[in-house]
């Protein structure tokens, strides 16, 4: 096992490695921007180091800065946690050429997994199974009109090197796809660096399904139950559950030795997740895309199989096997997550940074909250607006629901400027399709638009 692993991240997950480092007796260093000097898990970590100044592509995003603190302080590994260059081949390869672990697939994987295009050829070729769509990437606007005229509207475009939700967009009808083909484009660029797009049909009524595998390096592989996050705004997730309500136990089970089996041939290694859109009224699923990471919403994998994913990451890196097969693997209960955010769902979700002065968190029988806030934190408005993952777990669904309407109605997270979106994921769990397991991905979407009406 390691010694000493910086942690190259911020907030909540910065924290939550750094935790279990020191539960497993391993020296932590954070590597931070100016902002965050004075951050929990700055606080926390046995040592930590300035990589830059606030903003995120000078300090976080910053490569050299990151490879050279964990070198000087001597880290033998460096866990990315999620977002910034978690799933990054460039900085994966560096770690690689400069004798430190990354705690993450090989580069050369997460480049092959996490171009979406190519991703879909690799899945294709072992035997999941897809939506109609590119092959490759679109060559131009001109192609991606007779591709969509194949295989029928709507369609959506993506970017090959999307995530977060980001660089994805619609398409109802022909007389939209130029316009939306330059603005992905234009976005992709912006946002990735990458302007390559790709096209598939797009399924209106899905959920989002996906599945947790785990590998080592020594060929073994297991896949940790499945996740439910079709609550999601703009296409990114705000609640999260497992098992997936539902869903056919039979079809989960050949879905998920399916994806151990597709990301194991693609010479995956560390914890990873494969998504899937699942068409309830054919009972169908479409693979996505592989996330070479770990994901947000991990802590509902391990309220309901109790098995640490951080803990496991970091012993597979280290060049341990597993230890345990699928028939270990033996998921209880209900688990559900979610993403409490500084943002006012009244004004559009916009951002709401500022000083915390009353901090209130739930507590009680199986409920967890991972957050790096205190009182007296002021949120910058330089990052992501996740202020709190709520999590809870009880014997069935209708408990676990009954348990997260109470803990949200338990925090308090007040200052003049911060409103938080707690409220609104309550009204989600009321919602009568969401407690029947009868939602799919437009639910938030109905429900803003009754939102506003109702406002109006």
């Amino acid at each position: 096992m390691f010694t000493t692993v910086l942690v190259a991240n911020r907030g909540e997950i910065a924290l939550r490695v750094v935790r279990t480092c020191r539960e497993l007796g391993i020296r932590t260093v954070v590597a931070h921007s100016a902002a965050d000097r004075d951050s929990a898990a700055v606080r926390m970590a046995d040592e930590s180091v300035q990589v830059g100044p606030g903003p995120s592509k000078r300090s976080y995003l910053n490569i050299p800065a990151v490879v050279e603190a964990a070198r000087t302080r001597g880290a033998q590994a460096i866990h990315p946690g999620y977002g910034f260059l978690s799933e990054n081949p460039e900085f994966a390869e560096v770690c690689e050429d400069e004798g430190i672990v990354f705690i993450g697939p090989p580069a050369s994987v997460m480049a092959s997994l996490g171009d979406k295009a190519l991703a879909r050829a690799v899945m294709r070729e072992a035997g999941l199974p897809l939506l109609p769509g590119s092959r490759d990437a679109l060559e131009s606007p001109e192609a991606a009109l007779a591709l969509a005229d194949e295989i029928g509207y709507p369609v959506i475009l993506k970017a090959v090197a999307g995530g977060g939700g980001r660089g994805m967009r619609i398409v109802h009808e022909r007389s939209e796809l130029a316009a939306a083909y330059a603005h992905t484009r234009s976005t992709a660029l912006a946002v990735f660096g990458d302007g390559r797009l790709y096209l598939e049909r797009y399924l209106a009524s899905a959920r989002h399904v996906e599945i947790q595998v785990l590998c080592d390096s020594h060929g073994h592989g297991v896949y940790l139950g499945a996740r439910d996050c079709s609550l999601q705004r703009r296409h990114q997730k705000l609640v999260e559950e497992s098992p997936a309500p539902n869903v056919d136990p039979a079809g989960i089970e050949k879905l998920g030795a399916d994806a151990v089996r597709a990301v194991l041939a693609a010479g995956y290694v560390g914890a990873g997740t494969v998504e899937f859109l699942y068409d309830p009224q054919r009972r169908g699923y479409y693979f996505m895309e592989v996330n070479c990471r770990l994901q947000v919403e991990h802590p509902v994998t391990e309220m309901v199989t109790g098995i640490d994913l951080v803990a496991e990451q970091l012993r597979v890196a280290a060049g341990e096997p597993l230890g345990y097969g699928q028939a270990d693997v033996t998921p209880r209960g209900v688990a559900i997550e979610c993403r409490l955010n500084a943002e006012d769902p009244t004004r559009d979700f916009r951002p709401t940074p500022g000083l915390v002065e009353r901090l209130e968190l739930p507590g009680g029988p199986f409920v967890r909250v991972d957050t790096h806030l205190t009182a007296g934190y002021r949120i910058p408005a330089l990052y992501d607006s996740l202020l709190a993952k709520l999590i809870v777990w009880a014997p069935d669904r209708a408990g676990a629901i009954a348990r997260m309407r109470r803990a949200l109605a338990e925090t308090v997270v007040e200052g003049p400027t911060i409103a938080t979106t707690a409220g609104f994921l309550a009204e989600a769990l009321d919602h009568p399709e969401f407690r029947a397991a009868t939602h799919d991905t437009s639910l938030l979407a109905t429900l803003l638009t009754a939102s506003t009406a109702s406002a109006a």
